[in-house]
């Protein structure tokens, strides 16, 4: 399986032209930005000499390559992503191509910005779309309008297979230039694929594009698959739960080579994995006679180290970025709290201090906040709180949702939720959403199947 093997080659084309010391968007996360930035994605236009002969010869690679596109559809499939990636996060306001006053080639040479002005448009996206020998080559310019300036001038090219990959990429360098922080549009989400009524679900390893694209199927369902997660040093490496004669144990999959093997050899029922922030070790819950603890596993030495050891029951835990801490929930209490420890097990305190009952704790990207599933009064709550437990918020409620999982740039969460049934066991359903820190922005992310336990790569490039 070549799922990454994507011959990508990055160029700079033009040096930027002024000094990236400002934002044009800034990212309220308490209330959200009530007024998101007017920006005009031009379509990538064509080079004129493609409209003879070299269009020909391009049209033919693409065709070779199975990608039912000319290099006009190219261009204009590729604007439409970066539009809609941008859309998506609520940051931005896209504005209709039909009030565009400039076309497309014009626009990317020198933008008439007074026409831009017009329709209201703060920041203006041209292009132009070429091939080059075997490869798409991508040029694109992200301009200023009020400033009348050009903010961001870079090229890319790849293979025609991956020109969906361009546009992320594109995305990821637009939004980072106007936002100050990096993007998370180039990226990869693994999760459940659920099929089948609620007593007999299939259950299947799923990757796709974060929009939703490019789904593969890792597994064939004959096993019960829980809890994938990605190594965030190799994206080609997850770590999932997987019951095998009714036992649950942790495996290390291996998507290049499709090679599975079991991590650890752990008496009892091994579950909760996650990496570590440098992808070395594995931590997860070991559950044996009646009491469950948190175990880390070497991936190079497989050596074995207990981190809990306490009567009640440890699980879910989570590294923060720099691996010095571990978030983890524990009914220690007398009922079900987030805690917070040194990597190794010491200095152990607990966070959570508002009703109800908190579990799956995950650190942010960013090291500032962990984000939870919460059980209140008969509904569920996806919410974060700072790492010292104050400030908590909860961004979404709903009838059953948790499992949370961070976007590589720590604005976005992904979760999933399941809608409750009639009296005769008839209308489930799972399915992943996500959500920004701001609370405001909360869509519906499209799976080819129900979907659940979703967790999110770092960026791919």
């Amino acid at each position: 399986m070549k799922i990454f093997n994507f011959l990508i080659t990055i160029f700079l084309l033009f040096a930027l032209k002024i000094n990236n010391a400002y934002s044009l968007v800034e990212v309220d996360i308490t209330r959200g930005n009530l007024d998101p930035l007017p920006i005009a994605v031009s379509p990538l236009s064509l080079e004129k000499k493609y409209e003879t002969e070299l269009k020909k010869i391009s049209d033919q690679i693409l065709a070779s390559e199975n990608i039912n596109l000319d290099l006009d559809d190219l261009g204009l499939k590729i604007s439409e992503l970066i539009e809609n990636n941008l859309k998506k996060t609520g940051l931005f306001d896209t504005l209709s191509k039909d009030a565009f006053l400039q076309k497309p080639d014009i626009a990317h040479l020198k933008p008439r910005f007074e026409d831009w002005n017009l329709i209201k448009a703060q920041a203006l996206i041209t292009g132009k779309v070429s091939m080059q020998n075997d490869k798409v080559k991508v040029e694109f310019k992200l301009w200023d309008v009020l400033a009348a300036k050009e903010m961001l001038a870079m090229s890319f090219s790849a293979s025609p297979k991956s020109w969906r990959r361009l546009g992320h990429i594109i995305s990821d360098k637009v939004y980072g230039r106007l936002t100050g922080e990096s993007g998370y549009f180039d990226t990869k989400i693994v999760y459940i694929s659920e099929e089948g009524p609620k007593t007999q679900r299939v259950k299947k390893l799923a990757m796709m594009d974060q929009d939703g694209f490019n789904t593969v199927y890792l597994t064939l369902g004959n096993e019960l698959v829980l809890t994938p997660r990605f190594n965030p040093t190799n994206r080609t490496e997850i770590v999932y739960l997987s019951y095998f004669n009714n036992l649950p144990r942790v495996y290390l999959l291996d998507m290049v080579t499709g090679q599975q093997e079991v991590v650890g050899d752990f008496p009892g029922m091994t579950f909760a994995p996650r990496f570590s922030p440098d992808g070395k070790k594995i931590i997860m819950s070991i559950a044996n006679d009646g009491n469950s603890e948190i175990w880390t596993r070497d991936l190079e030495t497989n050596i074995q180290q207990r981190i809990t050891d306490h009567p009640s029951i440890d699980t879910s835990p989570s590294y923060s970025p720099d691996g010095k801490y571990i978030a983890f929930n524990s009914d220690r209490s007398g009922y079900q709290q987030i805690y917070v420890m040194r990597n190794d097990g010491s200095n152990v305190k607990r966070i959570s201090f508002n009703k109800g009952i908190y579990g799956t704790p995950v650190w942010s990207p960013r090291g500032d906040l962990i984000a939870f599933t919460k059980l209140h009064k008969g509904r569920f709550f996806i919410g974060v709180m700072r790492t010292d437990g104050t400030g908590e918020r909860l961004l979404t409620e709903n009838f059953y949702q948790e499992a949370p999982s961070w976007a590589p740039n720590g604005r976005v969460i992904i979760f999933y939720r399941e809608t409750r049934t009639d009296d005769k066991g008839e209308g489930f359903s799972a399915k992943l959403w996500s959500i920004d820190l701001t609370g405001y922005n909360e869509r519906l992310v499209e799976t080819e199947t129900d979907a659940s336990d979703p967790s999110w790569s770092s960026l791919l490039h």
